[in-house]
């Protein structure tokens, strides 16, 4: 697995807060890493660095000769009058037919391909980047927040593509989902260094669980043994004849090393505050047509949710969310029909674009203090800071130095602590690392009050939603199954829709062929990359393994006398489990060698 990219010794640093402090990581264009960390660790600071758009202080990226590195970009390279085939074109210099071929694996076909980029919703937008980011033909990619404000369909079709993309990636991503289906490597940013680990999210995180409780338990031992030896020579250290045993328990003492623990970092513990209780319809709508004064976007919605009910709004973008959701926060004006709020019901609404209306001359507690409800107390105000992490002298904090995932926490406590009893969220969960995406899903699944909201986040809306509605094609309508069903039925219309492409005869091969070739060409990919995720999972364990038994056995053959019949027995089991792993190793490397085209 040759290196393509490498890390060595970064530093970097913000003022007098380092980002990163001697941070090394090595990536090969075989590896599909996903990319971690809380909000502000330095992860899309390091993108830039790897991309050149931004330097380290210290340290180097080599980059290989062969490495082809292409990257999505956060900021619209779009000209005002560009169609998406024009921006294409000119973006990357290839012809038409190739740009059309590439944009047409996102669903940009037709009609959109020449339509101004401008006026597309920022998923079809971002769907324009990538289809820019590949015609480059690259060999390793580099995401950096691939799936924010992405629909589901475009984020499935994306899963689909780079489970079939020949080459590598690191992607930035607080979507555990999405980094779940795609990442068989795992890179965390964390106190200033990096750790890559040959799993996936959920491999590592255990595995990072179970580290940390072996360190403790280690250290915990060493400090065992160390107050067996000081009582031993506190006890005997003045008696002749016991002397020359105190000073060796003392060199043993001495040489008894704990190892570093990390103390675990702070997590989002968030309360909603209480509202009444109610029962009943929360919301009615009749005939109901929504849009904006140059453009109907959907009519005859007819629904009525009671109080309670946790409803996720789903559907493509540019259908009409949005729309629908700044109707029922009115702001805007309905287009004709009625809606109206059950009795006593007062409205709170997150938009996306609420992140820019805060005032930059405001400190965290000041804008807390604005938004809170005249029965908030103060030490309420700053409980409610401390579970979105604002803890201590950072409550201080002035608005204008808090990065965006600080900005989006500090909107949504504000929201929570106006205690009203509807909440309408419009992508809540976007710049917010997927600790706090979970710890606020588990706090709305708890909220007795009713809940509208948008996201495209499998794991967030599987906390919160008891309700689906779907907006698509003008309609607004209650789906009738759960949300398992609805991303079952969603993934499938998107793979029909690439089979269908893949179907088209091609170079004299029959059309017939092409679904099957398609279908063992994505097995043969999928294999591949499960066999060569449990290789790496394997030689991972048998490091673990060997590097516990050769400590046993140094510490063993210095001090034969702490030699215990519980010590020889774990030796043994190492020694068992090394074999064992040797001829699993051994079993996967020979299936691996034997798929087609290995």
């Amino acid at each position: 697995m040759p290196a393509i990219l490498q890390l060595r010794n970064i530093q970097k640093r913000f003022g007098p807060r380092v980002i990163f402090d001697e941070a090394n990581a090595t990536l090969s264009t075989e590896q599909k890493v996903g990319f971690i960390g809380r909000n502000g660790a330095g992860k899309s600071t390091l993108c830039r660095i790897i991309i050149g758009q931004d330097a380290a202080d210290s340290g180097e990226v080599i980059r290989s000769a062969d490495l082809r590195l292409s990257y999505l970009e956060q900021h619209d390279p779009f000209a005002p009058t560009d169609t998406v085939l024009e921006f294409l074109m000119r973006h990357t210099g290839q012809e038409a037919w190739r740009c059309g071929k590439i944009a047409g694996r996102f669903q940009l076909k037709q009609d959109l391909l020449h339509a101004v980029v401008k006026t597309l919703s920022g998923g079809y937008q971002t769907r324009v980047k990538l289809a820019s980011m590949l015609l480059r033909d690259p060999n390793f990619l580099v995401l950096d927040e691939p799936s924010n404000y992405l629909d589901l369909k475009t984020l499935i079709l994306l899963e689909e593509f780079l489970e079939d993309f020949d080459g590598g990636f690191l992607i930035v991503s607080h979507d555990r989902e999405f980094l779940k289906k795609t990442c068989d490597h795992t890179l965390e940013a964390e106190r200033g260094r990096l750790m890559l680990y040959p799993g996936t999210v959920e491999e590592y995180l255990t595995f990072k669980q179970e580290q940390q409780a072996q360190a403790i338990s280690y250290n915990e031992t060493i400090e065992s043994k160390r107050k067996q030896l000081q009582a031993f020579v506190d006890r005997f250290h003045a008696k002749a004849s016991k002397a020359s045993q105190a000073r060796s328990k003392m060199k043993q003492i001495e040489k008894l090393k704990t190892v570093e623990v990390a103390g675990p970092q702070s997590a989002a513990q968030i309360t909603i505050p209480s509202v009444p209780r109610r029962h009943g319809a929360a919301f009615r709508c009749e005939d109901l047509r929504i849009g904006y004064p140059e453009k109907l976007v959907a009519e005859e919605i007819r629904m009525e949710v009671d109080h309670g009910a946790h409803v996720a709004v789903l559907g493509d973008n540019g259908q009409g969310k949005t729309t629908f959701l700044r109707t029922l926060a009115g702001e805007l004006p309905a287009k004709g029909g009625s809606f109206r709020w059950g009795y006593g019901c007062d409205v709170a609404y997150y938009a996306q674009y609420v992140v820019a209306g805060l005032d930059p001359a405001h400190d965290v507690f000041t804008h807390l203090e604005r938004c809170a409800a005249a029965s908030v107390t103060r030490q309420e105000c700053l409980a409610m800071a401390g579970a979105f992490l604002f803890k201590g002298d950072d409550v201080k904090k002035p608005v204008s130095v808090l990065s965006g995932g600080e900005c989006a926490r500090l909107c949504l406590a504000g929201l929570l602590l106006m205690k009203r009893s509807i909440l309408l969220l419009d992508e809540p969960t976007n710049h917010l690392d997927f600790e706090t995406v979970e710890a606020l899903g588990a706090a709305l699944h708890r909220f007795e009050g009713t809940v509208f909201f948008i996201s495209h986040d499998r794991t967030f809306v599987n906390l919160v939603a008891t309700e689906i509605v779907e907006v698509r094609n003008g309609a607004v309508i209650r789906y009738p199954g759960s949300y398992a069903d609805y991303v079952y039925h969603l993934e499938h219309e998107v793979r029909r829709e690439l089979t269908a492409e893949g179907s088209a005869p091609s170079g004299g091969t029959p059309a017939a062929d092409a679904p099957s070739a398609y279908r063992r060409r994505k097995q043969r990919i999928s294999a591949q990359r499960k066999l060569t995720g449990q290789i790496a999972r394997s030689e991972e364990r048998q490091r673990s393994d060997r590097t516990e038994k050769e400590a046993l056995e140094d510490e063993m053959a210095a001090n034969p006398a702490i030699c215990t019949r519980e010590l020889a027995h774990r030796l043994d089991e190492l020694a068992r489990q090394l074999r064992d792993e040797e001829r699993r190793w051994m079993h996967l490397t020979e299936q691996l060698e034997s798929l087609p085209g290995a």
